[in-house]
């Protein structure tokens, strides 16, 4: 498991380009950055290095917590999974690729592909002080384009970045990410029911392409949510004092809404049920939402079983637990039931 905080090596390099910035200058191109992005500008709002800088350090930390949560699930799938080499789609400042180093000690190459020069430029730099990243590969062109003529990897990630493209495009560049995943492919966007139905569309996609899902879903049939409810996860996150200032917060924690999707080439051997909202913990009994093979359920573990009810006031939103601790009380529901 690894922290959801930014590591020691990327805090450092991110305060020392902070050397000599004006924080106020920071957080307005910050704010005008996200509004482009809000908007469906997408990275073309960043053409300077300032630019560069000022949106990694509004928007890395919570990227990188959302990354760091999703790897740790794909982990927790999968103890046995150590990947040698990397491919990072839509890379940006490499944020994906820092948390994917952090999770995997196994993993020995690093590449990836970026159409936004501004971006890949921070990338470099940041990663230049890093034992590990200091020589890590760096295409600057369109994804679709150089990824044709990339070299698979054991693990692809696309973190952030489905969403700034057409629904065309999107479905051509999941097939060649796809194709370039030896083993494992980590798709993981914003926790908005917009960035829920492209998880889910990618999914569909892929798994008629022979794909298995390892996190977050506990089957590969189709996602038993109705509208309005959609899946997505949170993970809380902590705000430097340079956080606090470029974003105009004043709390010392943020919490960033993500959905993602853990795709692998061969079926797990067990799938466990995934906790689906914040439980309800009564001095009656513990209350969850799951997701599990049989499709939705409403576990509720009554206090009298004590070492269960003890076990399930410790689950958490988005976390895996076994399906034999779900069964206590609550049917499951058939997928799509209401």
């Amino acid at each position: 498991m690894i922290a959801p905080g930014l590591p020691a090596e990327l805090k450092a390099a991110l305060d020392a380009k902070l050397q000599g910035l004006s924080r106020s200058e920071a957080a307005g191109r910050a704010a005008q950055i996200s509004q482009i992005y809000r908007d469906g500008g997408g990275s073309g709002a960043i053409r300077s290095e300032a630019d560069a800088l000022a949106y990694a350090l509004a928007r890395m930390p919570a990227t990188y917590a959302a990354v760091a949560a999703s790897l740790n699930a794909l982990a927790g799938a999968r103890p046995g999974f150590a990947p040698k080499s990397l491919l990072d789609v839509g890379a940006g400042p490499g944020t994906a690729t820092w948390a994917a180093a952090e999770a995997f000690s196994s993993l020995q190459s690093f590449a990836l592909l970026d159409s936004n020069g501004a971006l890949r430029a921070l990338a470099l730099d940041l990663g230049s002080g890093s034992v590990r990243l200091r020589n890590i590969e760096y295409e600057h062109r369109e994804a679709r384009a150089v990824l044709a003529d990339s070299v698979p990897a054991d693990l692809v990630v696309a973190s952030y970045m489905i969403g700034e493209t057409s629904d065309a495009e999107r479905r051509a560049l999941a097939e060649l990410m796809w194709a370039k995943a030896r083993d494992t492919l980590l798709i993981v966007e914003p926790g908005t029911p917009a960035g829920y139905r492209r998880i889910i569309a990618l999914r569909e996609q892929l798994i008629a392409s022979g794909a298995h899902v390892a996190a977050p879903c506990p089957h590969d049939g189709k996602c038993p949510l109705t509208a309005p409810d959609w899946c997505h996860f949170t993970q809380r996150l902590p705000r430097s004092h340079a956080h606090r200032q470029i974003k105009g917060a004043e709390l010392p924690f943020e919490d960033e809404k993500f959905i993602y999707v853990a795709l692998t080439r061969a079926p797990l051997a067990e799938h466990p049920a995934r906790v689906l909202a914040q439980p309800a913990v009564s001095k009656v009994e513990v209350s969850a939402k799951l997701c599990t093979t049989d499709g939705l359920a409403i576990a509720k573990v009554p206090r009298r079983a004590k070492a269960d009810y003890a076990r399930a006031r410790r689950w958490r939103w988005g976390e895996a637990v076994m399906e034999d601790q779900t069964s206590i009380a609550g049917r499951p529901r058939e997928r799509g039931d209401p």
